[in-house]
């Protein structure tokens, strides 16, 4: 019996590239609202690294490392989250 449509290891690595290119992309704009408002060097450096992560993050998924990627895409998120509430405290 043929299995119809993709796997589902298929779409969970579908779902782990698609979550990652949302957070990249909400962390680009916010990226780009800290630099409007001329923040400090530090925020701007933490969603540069989020946005490297999420790269990482999607290759990571690519290749089939989906729980990996899924790990590294949470703790990414906490700490760029906790890192920019600090910074600007």
């Amino acid at each position: 019996m043929a299995q119809d449509g993709p796997t589902p290891a298929a779409r969970a690595r579908r779902a782990r590239i698609a979550a990652a290119s949302l957070l990249m992309a909400a962390a680009a704009v916010v990226l780009a609202l800290r630099l409007a408002s001329r923040s400090s060097v530090l925020v701007v450096g933490v969603y540069g690294l989020l946005l490297i992560l999420c790269g990482g993050v999607i290759e990571l998924s690519r290749r089939g490392r989906t729980r990996l990627g899924t790990w590294l895409l949470a703790v990414g998120l906490v700490a760029a989250l906790v890192m920019d509430g600090f910074v600007l405290s």
